[in-house]
């Protein structure tokens, strides 16, 4: 790594934290992710441990859960703590609940869903807040379907001066369409224009707000120059390790993750097994640049 990157992740690393009353919260790297124990999501969460998981949602970006057993209704719950859960198309859902989207990959398989880096939802104007993936199944073989995550304020620090001034002056298109090349759309799909570099809504911090998931060209600058320039960050958010933690599943586990500073990418490296989770998505707002 170079001297931007490694000075970029000493500042985020050794950043200061108080600690915690009511929930023990240990780090899965320096730089994003933590698992928190004393918290039973079944029930209420007295206020003081809301305000507690908010604070480790936004210091860590991702948060894992273990040992959680959930209704329905428990997770949905969980979730609304934090903003509306966002309700899907008819034509879009598994099942008749539209606040809800099944994740499941079987021997029947031909294509899951995450299978590249990307940020839920960035093609909406208003894209997600977050989700929360609940899995009740792992695959028979004991291992296999992990996820990555990534952290945009770091991807950001860690570019050089030269080049955040001018990613700042420029946007993006984001394309619901892309991840359905090769397939028909159920239906129309949004595409929205928006900031290459945004603040977080309630840190302020600056991340990079590109994904290859959904993320088609930029605004200003020609079909070359603008492949050219989304490889290169693309390729940063696959390639640095330093950005990422990773999440290994187990039943029960729920994780939530914060899609406006973060990215992910669902390993399916367990084929012919299966896997199975439901997930809540909760509704945003328009990125800031």
């Amino acid at each position: 790594m170079d001297q931007f990157a490694l000075e970029a992740i000493e500042r985020i690393a050794a950043s200061p934290r108080a600690p915690y009353e009511t929930i023990t919260v240990n780090r899965l790297t320096p730089i994003i992710g933590a698992e928190v124990a004393g918290v039973d999501l079944s029930r209420d969460l007295p206020e003081r441990q809301l305000a507690e998981v908010r604070r480790a949602f936004l210091e860590n970006h991702v948060l894992v859960f273990r040992d959680q057993v959930l209704t329905t209704e428990q997770h949905k719950r969980f979730g609304r703590l934090f903003g509306t859960l966002r309700a899907l198309p008819v034509e879009d859902i598994d099942g008749d609940d539209p606040e809800l989207v099944v994740i499941k990959a079987t021997k029947a398989s031909r294509f899951v869903a995450g299978d590249t880096w990307h940020s839920d939802g960035t093609a909406d104007p208003a894209p997600s807040l977050g989700s929360m993936l609940y899995i009740t199944e792992t695959p028979e073989i004991g291992t296999g379907g992990d996820t990555l995550f990534a952290n945009m304020h770091l991807a950001y620090d860690m570019l050089s001066p030269a080049m955040k001034a001018f990613l700042e002056g420029l946007t993006a298109i984001h394309d619901g369409a892309i991840p359905w090349q090769g397939y028909t759309p159920p239906h129309e799909l949004p595409k929205t224009e928006h900031p290459m570099v945004v603040r977080h809504p309630e840190t302020g911090r600056k991340l990079l707000f590109v994904n290859s998931g959904f993320t088609s060209h930029v605004v200003q600058l020609s079909r070359t120059e603008s492949r050219t320039l989304l490889d290169m960050l693309f390729g940063m958010i696959a390639r640095e390790q330093a950005l990422t933690c990773r999440v290994r599943w187990a039943p029960g586990t729920l994780v939530f993750w914060d899609n406006r500073c973060t990215q992910h990418h669902a390993v399916w490296d367990y084929y012919p097994f299966s896997r199975y989770g439901e997930r809540v998505t909760i509704l945003g707002e328009r990125p800031a640049a």
